[in-house]
């Protein structure tokens, strides 16, 4: 009773009305989901008390990185009821324009970063955010929250990490209601609290009893004011418990009898109002009619959105919320100065260079980046230049270091994260693919990152180093894919990839770094997007081709001058060039497409199809693919040889031109 004797009345029942609006929020939307007004439901109940003493021991201006069970966070932070129950049915006024459910979406006027169904990518988010604060120089701290079960993703062990190693200003809040969905906290992890893990990443961990409002508020309002004076990551366990189902439709029936009775005598709410009214602050009337006056306000916000506009479809708007557009253009006079003759890697080197010169809040992150320079020596003598804020080595956590750059990008920064091999970025194709990819077209916050991708084979590294993953990320909308053949393309496209606010895939061929020489410019210029090359003008065939391809076309052609053919150089994979493409093939009558890539899924065939739908009736043969065998990328040089599409590149032309 010691802490309602030393608060105000109305301070009193300011907290018990933050604490029950999410509740009655949820006995409506339990009672909307049976009406069939809303199609699932994700439940909070009992769980109140940790997402609202979370939230107000944080400062409005201070971001929130929620969870399913965080309907509190929403509520405490004055999401208007109306746009939130909009939301939770789909309608045009919701945050996400009816795109996606629930609490999948953000709010920058809230300071709220919304979760994806993939548990843990909102963690890496987290560090992103708090490294903006950190690097502004403000006393700041970032909330984010997980479960018990979400923790035994990588993502969670990644962004700890991450923060410790960079001490990020992160309360890395763990919601333990010792279930994952049916799959009780023993089948998961081997540890009684999550307390253990605050040693194993060298940070302080706390635990609280969750379903205690006070003791919860006040072990929140301690660390963030510690994180803010000392800048930390600090992990909070608050145990506590799911009284509903993970979702509704999954139940109850996997829990032991008299399990949910045991913890719903634990309720917040129920034991909040109790002791106000037991300790004379408000009397039992007052507490009956205050919630009464939410239920009426929660009742009326559902009503109107009920009438607010469902979404209707329209192909010109869908496709327009894909990728971020309105951003000012940058005036570019590319005034061709002094050129010299370069190495493909030295333009990288360069565009690097003149991009963070140009873009004062853009970041490179990225494993041995900084010292080191870099695998490929791209970023080397940048640290002594730029310094560490800005060229930051990153541990081995390819996911959460992508989810740092989504929460960078949120703060306004631009980011560049050097993947160090191409074959690498499997571990973050959540952050991606489901994060990145999406996010402008879910709820208008685009992500402005270059993620450059060293590439391809004919180096003899094997396996693991040597993958053609280009086309993993073609069919992704919302992501830009971007493969230059020569260094005056690599420098001039890098940096129009730092002007394109949109996430941008640099594919940077391993075999042209110290081999390709071209004649580039010493001074800014960019490339646009979208834009294929025509490299040589012929009559008798079109080829198409990328990256090393185009050396391997380009050497046959010197060698059968015979041979009219249009050499194209598509550059560009995302946005495509497919007019210019299909332009030629309509002179010539004739085409093929010469990938590093193998057959199944590459990009090849995509523009085959798109020439069989542009161009058909111009065709005198069938549109041919030329890719490497159906095999992993073998280490031996003479098997690395088989494996590419080199050897078949003459048949298959002569079998074109004599079909």
């Amino acid at each position: 009773m010691a802490f309602y004797s030393r608060i105000s009345k109305e301070k009193a029942i300011s907290y018990y009305k933050s604490l029950y609006l999410p509740r009655a929020v949820e006995d409506r939307m339990l009672l909307a989901l049976r009406q069939g007004i809303i199609s699932k439901w994700f439940s909070s109940y009992g769980q109140e008390a940790v997402s609202v003493a979370t939230t107000l021991a944080m400062h409005k201006d201070e971001w929130i990185c929620t969870m399913h069970r965080n309907l509190g966070v929403f509520t405490t932070r004055n999401v208007p009821l109306l746009k939130l129950f909009s939301q939770l049915q789909g309608k045009l006024t919701g945050f996400t324009k009816g795109r996606d459910r629930s609490f999948h979406f953000g709010s920058k006027e809230h300071k709220i970063f919304g979760m994806i169904s993939h548990l843990g990518a909102q963690l890496g988010v987290a560090d992103g955010l708090a490294l903006a604060r950190k690097l502004a120089g403000e006393k700041k701290c970032v909330l984010v929250f997980t479960g018990d079960g979400g923790a035994s993703e990588g993502d969670f062990h990644e962004a700890l990490n991450v923060a410790s190693v960079w001490s990020l200003p992160v309360l890395f809040v763990v919601e333990n209601n010792q279930w994952g969905l049916s799959t009780p906290s023993n089948e998961q992890f081997n540890f009684d609290s999550f307390v253990v893990k605050g040693k194993s990443f060298g940070i302080e961990a706390h635990t609280v009893d969750g379903n205690d409002f006070v003791k919860t508020l006040d072990a929140s309002c301690k660390l963030t004011e510690s994180i803010r004076q000392n800048p930390r990551p600090i992990l909070l366990e608050c145990k506590t418990f799911r009284v509903r189902g993970h979702e509704e439709a999954s139940g109850t029936k996997y829990y032991p009898d008299g399990l949910i009775d045991s913890w719903k005598e634990k309720d917040p709410i129920a034991k909040m109002r109790e002791k106000l009214i037991k300790s004379d602050i408000v009397l039992e009337d007052d507490i009956d009619q205050i919630e009464q006056e939410i239920k009426a306000n929660v009742l009326a916000s559902l009503q109107a959105a009920l009438k607010e506009p469902n979404p209707v479809f329209n192909l010109e708007t869908e496709l327009g919320d894909v990728y971020y557009t309105n951003y000012p253009k940058p005036t570019q006079t590319n005034k061709i100065a002094e050129q010299k003759k370069i190495r493909f890697i030295d333009a990288i080197h360069s565009g690097l260079e003149q991009a963070l010169i140009r873009h004062d809040n853009l970041i490179f992150m990225g494993q041995d980046i900084a010292e080191y320079g870099g695998v490929f020596k791209a970023t080397d003598s940048f640290l002594d230049r730029f310094g560490k804020d800005r060229i930051r080595n990153t541990p081995l956590c390819e996911s959460a270091i992508v989810g740092a750059g989504v929460g960078l990008s949120v703060m306004g920064y631009k980011t560049m994260i050097e993947m160090q091999f191409s074959d690498f970025v499997s571990e973050a194709m959540t952050q991606i693919c489901n994060q990145v990819a999406k996010l402008n077209y879910r709820w208008g916050q685009n992500v402005d990152m270059v993620l450059r991708m060293p590439t391809g084979a004919g180096v003899n590294a094997g396996p693991f180093h040597s993958q053609s993953t280009e086309s993993w990320f073609t069919r992704i909308p919302g992501l830009k894919v971007i493969y230059p053949s020569n260094a005056y393309d690599a420098k001039g496209m890098l940096l129009q990839a730092f002007e394109d606010p949109n996430p941008v895939l640099f594919f940077e061929h391993k075999a042209l770094y110290r081999s390709q020489e071209s004649e580039v410019p010493e001074n800014y210029y960019t490339v646009p997007f979208g834009a294929a090359a025509l490299l040589t003008e012929g009559i008798e065939l079109t080829i198409v081709t990328y990256g090393l391809g185009v050396r391997w076309v380009q050497d046959w052609m010197s060698n059968n001058t015979h041979v009219s053919a249009d050499i194209i150089d598509i550059r560009s994979l995302v946005p495509l060039d497919s007019e210019s493409i299909a332009e030629s093939v309509k002179k010539t009558g004739r085409c093929i497409i010469v990938q590093e890539d193998v057959f199944r899924g590459g990009i090849g065939n995509d523009i085959s199809q798109i020439i069989q739908s542009k161009c058909f009736k111009y065709l005198d043969a069938p549109v041919a693919v030329v890719s490497s065998i159906e095999t992993p990328i073998p280490f031996a040089a003479s098997l690395e040889e088989g494996y590419l599409p080199i050897n078949r590149l003459e048949k298959a032309i002569n079998d074109l031109l004599n079909f």
